[in-house]
Parts: C-alpha cells; sequence; structure tokens
C-alpha cells in the first residue's frame, strides 16, 4: 500500500474495526503512583479507575518521537512510500508535537495530522483514510479525508465531576463552571479541539438523557443531508449506563445506524475520571 496510516491509542479502535486495516498505533503513557505505563500495552483502564478513587497520583505523558519513528520505519519497510499520522487534538496533548519531530527523520514523507479530536472521532477517521488508501489514495488526499471527517463530528458528553479534569489541565473553558460543580452537572463537548461547556443539568439522569438527545440530533442532521452515520458511545468504567444509552439510541435512531461501546482507555480516563459517558457521531465523509 503507498499510503499508511499510524495513529495513537487514544483513538480506541476496537480490535474487530482494526483488524486487516493498514493501521499503526503509537502508545500513549500514563503514570500511577509514580510508575510509567503504556496504554493498552501493560495497563488496563480499572486499574486507572481504581487508582483516580483511591487519590493515587495518576498523570499521562506523549510517547518519546523514537516510537513513532519506529512505527514509520516500519511501514516504509512493508512497502509504503508515504505515511499520514493521525493524533489527538494538540489543545489536550503535545502528541502530534512529537509526531511532528520523528517526521523530520522518517525515511519517507510523513505528513501529521492534527485531528482536532480524540476517541472514536479520530478512530473513524483513521479508518476512513485506511479505507481510501486502500484504494490508492496518496497522503494529500487521505489527510484531507482524516480531516473532514474529523471537522464534520460531534463529540457531547457527561462527567461525574470537573476535578479530574482541573488537576489534568485538560478543562478549557469549562473551567467557568467549577464553581458551581456541586450543584450542576456539567455537559461538555469537545469544539475545535478543544473542551467547552454546552449545558448544566441538575441530576445525572437529566444530563445523561440530554446527551442522547443531542447525539440524535448530530446523528439525524447527518442521515438527513444524505451521509452515513457512525456512532460511539464512550464510557471509564460505567458500562451498564453505556450499554443502557446504546439501547436508546439505537431504538431512536433505527437499525440503519450501528451504535457501539467502547470504554475509555487508561491517558483519556485519567482526565475524565470514572462515571463519564460520552457520545461520538462521526458522518461518513465522501471521499
Amino acid at each position: 500500500m503507498p499510503t499508511a496510516l499510524v495513529t495513537d491509542s487514544t483513538a480506541y479502535l476496537p480490535e474487530d474495526l482494526v483488524t486487516g486495516a493498514d493501521v499503526r498505533v503509537v502508545p500513549l503513557h500514563v503514570v500511577v503512583g509514580g510508575r510509567e505505563h503504556r496504554e493498552g500495552v501493560d495497563i488496563d483502564v480499572a486499574r486507572v479507575a481504581e487508582a483516580l478513587r483511591g487519590f493515587v497520583p495518576v498523570s499521562t505523558s506523549r510517547p518519546a518521537p523514537a516510537a513513532f519513528l519506529e512505527q514509520y520505519e516500519a511501514a516504509a519497510r512493508a512497502g509504503a512510500d508515504e505515511v499520514v499520522s493521525v493524533h489527538l487534538s494538540a489543545e489536550l496533548s503535545s502528541t502530534v508535537g512529537g509526531a511532528e519531530l520523528a517526521a523530520a527523520a522518517a525515511p519517507v514523507p510523513v505528513t501529521v495530522v492534527d485531528s482536532r479530536a480524540l476517541g472514536m472521532v479520530m478512530g473513524h477517521a483513521v479508518l476512513a483514510g485506511a479505507r481510501a488508501a486502500a484504494t490508492g489514495a496518496g497522503a494529500t488526499e487521505v489527510a484531507d479525508l482524516v480531516r473532514r471527517t474529523c471537522e464534520g463530528a460531534t463529540v457531547v458528553f457527561y462527567v461525574d465531576t470537573l476535578e479530574y479534569l482541573r488537576r489534568g489541565g485538560r478543562i478549557g473553558r469549562a473551567g467557568a463552571l467549577l464553581g458551581s460543580a456541586l450543584a450542576i452537572k456539567p455537559i461538555l463537548g469537545l469544539q475545535d479541539g478543544l473542551i467547552v461547556p454546552l449545558e448544566r443539568v441538575r441530576t445525572a439522569s437529566r444530563a445523561i438523557g440530554r446527551i442522547e438527545d443531542l447525539a440524535v440530533e448530530a446523528a439525524e442532521r447527518a442521515v438527513d443531508a444524505g451521509a452515513g452515520v457512525d456512532v460511539a458511545v464512550h464510557h471509564l468504567d460505567s458500562a451498564e449506563r453505556a450499554r443502557g444509552l446504546r439501547e436508546r439510541l439505537t431504538a431512536r435512531l433505527g437499525t440503519g445506524v450501528e451504535v457501539r461501546v467502547v470504554e475509555l482507555g487508561a491517558v483519556v480516563g485519567a482526565h475524565v475520571g470514572p462515571g463519564t459517558l460520552a457520545v461520538a457521531v462521526v458522518p461518513r465523509v465522501a471521499g
């Protein structure tokens, strides 16, 4: 394949989707109690959730540039003439910077894409890019498709508390809600790579109901515009609530829209905390 895709572990790509796709994944790092681990390799999300609840210090970090370079070199050895490297929002992480440093030393041209997103928004965009590459699309075309897919997506989420976002410094404009955090349940979104406040309600059940409504509205807009749409329910240590949300979304959107449940990994989980629920609505973009 002339164009290869590289991404990072915060795409949270389910194994059944990534199997058979030419996508290489660089794990980000999570530090729990002073010990560094690679997401998806030597630490699982249950351990992170337990640490957060127990007030054990948890932080995250990008991989070293050498980790990206290793994947670029592997892609070149496998026959790639170009690489498109897609990573989580530069507003939330320095991962893009590490990829750019590695790209300068890569044996083939590397186009680094700041997805301005994370999770299955980035995951579906990467898969769309991989499908385009499999039909012979070059790096410029693939990167453009990835960007447009991410730009057209909607992310809404609920967190039990803003405390974890505050600790990690990822709170963005949602910081304006901190003063009333005990009295409200925030509904947040991801816009242009930043976490932003959308609405606030009084109870968790109302918050979950509201993100359901917002997700349905976004999916219906895509369908009305003639586009297919992929929907993912993300959660951290809240599987039962996620399954319930998936069932309600499926009932409202119909069998033509597949809704997946995808648990968040250690890195994003460290910043949003246990109990988080999110919905990613990703319209399919024509290549």
